[in-house]
């Protein structure tokens, strides 16, 4: 009996940034094989300069949406700091499945008759340690903002406050955790709606993202044939 085919779907994640903060969007290739085991390739990072027009990247996310390299997209957009408007303006042009998320600093996911997420940040957080913890989440070092997201990375730490509260985000003054957030709400609806199999309430260990991060997961083109074989046997285009 032959084998099934992995089943491939592209999710593209989208952080709106305000005045002061760049807008960002990741395009997530998930793979999930015959044995329920779902991984993810990082194929494109964007990030806007500050000031751009928000119609601009509505139209320029719209035109990404429509290329044929992507397969059964899902589009993931955060209107926590925008609000609807922004938001609506997706909802008359897009033509995919889309799920509109607002990033709290609850404890639990709620769902809204409208298609709206409420996601904490700590759950947030917690998909990306997962998935780069078990190398199930990789990110070629040739994309242009690669480096940047592994600042980003880098940065993106757990503070405690005096109430014993958990703050997550960029530590640095000027820092900024765009990039993160978009690949984080692209991970976590590849592995809660697509698959269910996190529970929300999981809480991140490490004090740093990339302080557990394994060898491998940010991988070179010209990799050698051993880390090829690392990567599950595959190779990730990125445009």
């Amino acid at each position: 009996m032959s084998q099934a085919a992995p089943e491939i779907t592209d999710i593209v994640g989208l952080d709106l940034g305000q005045q002061a903060d760049p807008s960002a969007l990741a395009v997530l290739e998930r793979t999930e094989h015959p044995n329920g085991r779902a991984i993810y390739a990082c194929r494109h990072l964007q990030r806007w300069h500050l000031g751009t027009p928000y119609p601009q990247m509505v139209d320029e996310t719209v035109a990404l949406l429509s290329r044929r390299e992507l397969r059964d997209v899902t589009l993931v957009v955060d209107q926590t700091g925008v609000g609807r408007a922004v938001v609506d303006l997706f909802r008359l042009q897009v033509h995919c499945p889309f799920r509109p998320v607002t990033i709290t600093s609850g404890a639990n996911v709620s769902r809204l008759e409208d298609g709206e997420i409420h996601i904490p940040k700590k759950d947030l957080v917690a998909t990306l340690q997962v998935l780069l913890g078990g190398r199930r989440l990789q990110i070629a070092a040739s994309l242009p903002e690669a480096k940047l997201l592994v600042k980003e990375l880098q940065n993106f730490q757990v503070k405690i406050t005096a109430a014993a509260n958990e703050i997550f985000g960029a530590w640095r003054s000027g820092q900024h955790d765009d990039l993160v957030l978009a690949v984080a709400m692209a991970a976590w609806i590849g592995e809660h709606a697509c698959s269910g199999k996190l529970s929300p309430s999981t809480h991140p260990a490490a004090r740093s993202m990339m302080s557990q991060v394994p060898r491998g997961v940010f991988w070179s083109d010209d990799a050698s044939e051993e880390e090829d074989d690392k990567r599950s046997g595959s190779a990730y285009p990125v445009w």
